[in-house]
């Protein structure tokens, strides 16, 4: 399907598609994909021309949103889009509820100030399968993510974007209507777009006319009459607080659930978009469980702001989500949990290639007073699979405790689908779903008995075939060992060898390297309030040399294993010279950190000052056209 006949009819159906007003669309989304051409409509079958090509007949649209059975799920997916714009200089996304200028009625607003997209861009935005991202760190991928997501959320959207491109820049307008597709009763989708371009000599945008003046005017004829926006002046209004680069998405005509309600409720909380449930589900003094009402493993579902926080494992400093005027603060899941682990998993993913894992798993804070259980699985930074229970039978009176259990990976070795709430199910991912129940009830069967529960039999610490457990500090972007003694078990190696791990209370540990997970690694451990026993002397910074036993683990994935275990004896003596060396080591690490983090930081403000200086070369343009224009006058009056 070529691009021009992806967007646009021939003439007289366009004349006669503005005239033609059939039954109007159910506003409840499941009940809008009965699509029944209206009595009187002329835009036929017969009136399509036939070529060797495919036309996507307009029920796709609804077809294809289906996708989505979770509103919030798309609009995820258009702040994916604003969020791989950072790399193009976008710092902010901005999700909020306008009016509808036409009849009042709430619309959504999500706009950011990236890259923005140029006229053919904006095509392929508005068009299937059309992806230019091809970086490894690009969360879209399929080009399918904007027609599904807003026409999951609504019948109707219209889209703003300016772009810079080198001296000349564009900005362009773009309607995708299921509304005006069904009551026009068309037999394919047309999207009518209008592009303008900067005129140095005039200072302002003036219209791009590649196929004719009368062809820009039926565009933009009908973005007048189906749009929220009645005259040209209106729709150019709305890039007055885009900037010089950005993109602007109004989604109007928002959907109902069965009940009636709008799907999305702007009211009950002003800061917030919430999903509206219609009879509340917990009401006052009928709470089954407080902690777990208010607990984000419940609230994400229905709290917008809740969702958006936990949606992307790491946020850069220079980005903000802005939902509804206040910022959404970043909430990593992995800082809820007590007595955590970090395992380090290495599948094969074909041949003898092996990719890290790291798992971070622990018990939450409210344990064992909340009932909520499941691994947070990322792709690629984004939240795919949140509280994923891959334990589900806790019949089992010694296991029941598992629910309180709670992990957080990053597992970019498998494939989204194409909706990004759940993975392909592919060997790969059942392996890991094996791996992680594995995970799951060996941390419970070592550590159940901090929370409460009785640990059924004593045994030296289990050495799992297929993982490894670290602990990690805050905010450091490399596994490092804290919070309990530990030893190390590499499983590629056979019995026979050994590695060493040292013990050490009161300092900081240096990073753990994951680059090279086959190769022997020293752990180190630090005393702390959350200790296996609250009754360890806090004073006494034992330092010992351990012997861990490498085990060559069964089937295609080979891991390390970190295990935390306080049943280790510690020395009462110290090696002076041994701790001397891991505080240099600490000292270096520390100094690592800050050189990495000031190179980031250093990154971020090259790219904003290459977006500065766009915009001054913008208005150096404007500038300059205005004394040409000054100069002009001036040389008329004499």
């Amino acid at each position: 399907m070529s691009d021009q006949d992806s967007t646009s009819m021939d003439e007289s159906s366009l004349f006669s598609a503005t005239v033609v007003c059939p039954a109007p669309v159910c506003r409840q989304f499941w009940k809008a994909g009965n699509y029944d051409i209206g009595h009187g409509s002329k835009a036929t079958s017969q009136s399509i021309d036939v070529k060797n090509h495919l036309c996507v007949h307009p029920m796709f649209l609804h077809s294809n949103a289906t996708s989505h059975k979770w509103a919030f799920g798309a609009i995820a997916e258009l702040l994916d889009n604003a969020f791989d714009e950072i790399q193009n200089g976008a710092t902010f996304v901005v999700i909020d509820k306008i009016p509808n200028p036409r009849d009042g009625n709430p619309a959504l607003l999500i706009q950011d100030d990236g890259g923005g997209m140029d006229p053919e861009a904006i095509r392929h935005c508005m068009s299937f399968g059309f992806s230019a991202k091809k970086s490894k760190t690009s969360i879209g991928q399929y080009g399918n993510g904007f027609k599904t997501s807003t026409m999951r959320l609504g019948a109707d959207v219209i889209v703003f974007s300016r772009h810079l491109k080198e001296r000349s820049p564009t900005q362009s307008i773009g309607l995708l209507s299921y509304t005006f597709l069904r009551q026009t009763g068309c037999n394919k989708i047309v999207v009518p777009v209008v592009d303008y371009e900067f005129n140095a000599s005039t200072g302002k945008y003036g219209p791009i006319l590649p196929h004719g003046k009368k062809h820009f005017s039926l565009n933009l004829s009908m973005l007048l009459q189906w749009s929220p926006y009645s005259t040209e002046d209106e729709l150019l209004l709305q890039f007055d607080d885009i900037g010089q680069h950005g993109t602007k998405i109004v989604i109007y005509n928002l959907w109902s659930n069965d009940e009636g309600h709008m799907e999305l409720d702007f009211d009950s909380d002003v800061e917030d978009i919430c999903i509206n449930r219609g009879p509340k589900l917990f009401q006052k003094g009928k709470h089954v469980n407080p902690i777990y009402d208010q607990h984000m493993a419940n609230l994400y579902h229905y709290s917008l702001r809740i969702y958006s926080s936990i949606l992307y494992l790491r946020i850069p400093q220079c980005f903000r989500i802005i939902l509804r005027g206040r910022v959404v603060e970043h909430h990593n899941i992995a800082n809820d949990l007590k007595f955590w682990e970090i395992i380090l998993y290495r599948p094969h993913i074909g041949g003898n290639v092996e990719v890290p894992v790291l798992t971070t798993i622990g018990f939450l804070k409210d344990a064992p007073h909340v009932n909520i259980h499941g691994f947070n699985v990322y792709h690629r930074n984004r939240l795919i699979l949140p509280f994923w229970r891959v334990v589900k039978n806790t019949t089992n009176s010694n296991a029941r405790g598992v629910v309180v259990l709670v992990g957080v990976l990053e597992a970019n070795f498998i494939e989204p689908t194409h909706n990004k709430q759940d993975f392909e199910k592919t060997s790969l991912f059942q392996r890991l779903e094996d791996r992680l129940k594995q995970m799951t009830m060996e941390y419970w069967d070592s550590h159940c008995e901090l929370i409460g529960y009785q640990q059924v039999k004593k045994t030296r610490a289990p050495v799992p075939s297929q993982e490894s457990l670290y602990s990690r500090t805050h905010g450091c972007s490399e596994p490092v060992l804290m919070n309990h003694s530990c030893h190390v078990v590499d499983s590629s190696k056979d019995a026979s060898s050994a590695i060493g791990s040292f013990q050490i209370a009161g300092t900081t540990p240096p990073h753990v390297s994951a680059r090279n997970p086959g190769k022997p690694v020293d752990s180190y451990q630090i005393s702390s309030q959350q200790g296996l026993h609250t009754k360890r002397k806090q004073h006494k910074p034992p330092v010992e040399l351990e012997h861990a036993k490498r085990h060559k683990g069964s089937g295609p994935d080979s891991t390390d294993i970190l295990c935390n275990r306080e049943e280790k004896a510690v020395s009462e003596s110290q090696d002076q010279e041994t701790l001397s060396i891991m505080q240099e080591n600490e000292k270096l690490q520390s100094q690592l950190l800050e050189y990495e983090k000031t190179e980031q930081e250093l990154n971020l403000k090259m790219q904003q000052l290459k977006r500065q200086l766009e915009d001054v070369r913008c208005e150096y343009a404007e500038l300059l056209a205005e004394s040409e224009s000054l100069n002009s006058i001036k040389e008329e009056n004499g």
